[in-house]
């Protein structure tokens, strides 16, 4: 029996991804030991026991997403669907609760708390890779009706994610995912222009009739925030304390536990939203390239790890995953040194959050199951890079 385990051992240790897992595993040690700092002016023990938590079992699901087949799991595209469907509607009943965004983004079950949307967004990328594998290989891709079922397929989860949970932080970064996707799957150029224009056609009847005042606040705050909020205690308070923790932190920071902004609380969101203004602040500029350095090693593996695959599917899901990586590092940054509105989107594996970690985790075991899995030539259908 014990011979046998350590076959399995031996053989997960030598084919799957163990850069991609360190790499992940630094990231969430470095934000674990940022969020005992930010949360240290209360009960600091609890966030750390809860992080720590979910970065063990986050380690066990990349493990076991490792060593599931893509491929397979994709093939219950329907049932995943499904599931995705029924984990968002639940947002609309009373296991749903509205956090200090205002968006309706959690579900608690005896006192856990569930973010579907970060759940959701793994498997929006296996099944959609799975889409696009199958139109790219046995129909055509750039054909109207080819492209009508992935746009309906993107905008099914992502429509009932913002009529649910009102979370446009979280459908952006859905958007951004499929677009890149869309790219990388080999869809002519043209179809990207037509869909600009829709968007911009789209944008002055969503402007004036589906956006909230507050929402287009936000919006606008980066930009014009003399207009939006003249006194400066109003909708740019947040991105203004950020500045200036990032501005006091100069190269070498505060030393942690010792910054003025997030040790005296007026820091808002300072161990999820604005963990990387905690960075700047106690760590300093040093300690924000570390930080970026760390998220751009982990983006880089999954495309290099998905390019060498050269297999339709596994390329898509590899893009997927960096994609989202990409997105949520540049506007969570972007946000905390006011450059970007501020809307909920968190730092991946340095904020604070159960669901986002094990999520990430399981996003990072699809990739390395790439590795751990290489297909056979003969099921090598794509040959091309990005």
């Amino acid at each position: 029996m014990l011979k046998k385990v350590g076959a399995y051992a031996l053989d997960f240790l030598r084919r799957a991804d163990l850069i991609l897992l360190l790499l992940c595993c630094a990231a969430s040690i470095f934000g674990l030991i940022v969020i005992s700092s930010a949360t240290k002016t209360y009960d600091s023990g609890s966030f750390v026991a809860v992080q720590t938590g979910a970065f063990l079992l986050g380690i066990a699901v990349f493990v076991l997403f490792t060593v599931l087949d893509v491929d397979v799991l994709a093939d219950k595209w329907a049932i995943l669907y499904i599931f995705s469907a029924v984990l968002i509607l639940l947002l609309r009943t009373p296991l749903g609760y509205e956090d200090d965004t205002g968006n309706r983004a959690w579900l608690r079950f005896f006192g856990i708390g569930i973010q579907p949307a970060e759940i959701v967004k793994v498997l929006f990328i296996l099944v959609m890779a799975k889409h696009m594998s199958y139109l790219k290989e046995f129909k055509r891709l750039d054909s109207v009706i080819s492209v009508g079922q992935l746009f309906v397929h993107f905008l099914l989860p992502t429509g009932l994610l913002i009529w649910a949970s009102r979370d446009l932080g979280s459908a952006l970064v859905y958007l951004f995912i499929f677009i890149t996707m869309l790219f990388v799957s080999g869809l002519k150029v043209y179809w990207f222009l037509i869909g600009a224009a829709g968007i911009a056609a789209v944008m002055p009847i969503v402007w004036s009739k589906v956006l909230k005042q507050y929402q287009k606040d936000r919006i606008l705050a980066p930009y014009i925030p003399d207009v939006v909020d003249p006194t400066g205690y109003g909708i740019t308070w947040q991105p203004n304390q950020s500045k200036l923790a990032l501005a006091s932190g100069q190269l070498t920071g505060t030393g942690l536990g010792q910054g003025p902004q997030t040790q005296s609380s007026s820091l808002p969101a300072k161990h999820t939203d604005f963990i990387f203004a905690v960075i700047g602040e106690e760590l300093g500029m040093i300690g924000c390239l570390i930080c970026i350095l760390l998220l751009m090693l982990i983006l880089v593996r999954c495309i290099y790890i998905g390019i060498k695959s050269k297999n339709t599917m596994s390329l898509l899901v590899c893009t997927g995953v960096a994609a989202s990586i990409f997105f949520q590092t540049f506007l969570n940054t972007g946000m905390c040194m006011g450059i970007a509105p501020v809307i909920g989107i968190t730092l991946p594996f340095f904020s604070y959050g159960g669901s986002s970690t094990l999520a990430l985790f399981a996003a990072m075991g699809m990739v390395s199951s790439v590795k751990y899995r290489a297909k056979p030539e003969r099921f090598r259908r794509y040959s091309g890079g990005i």
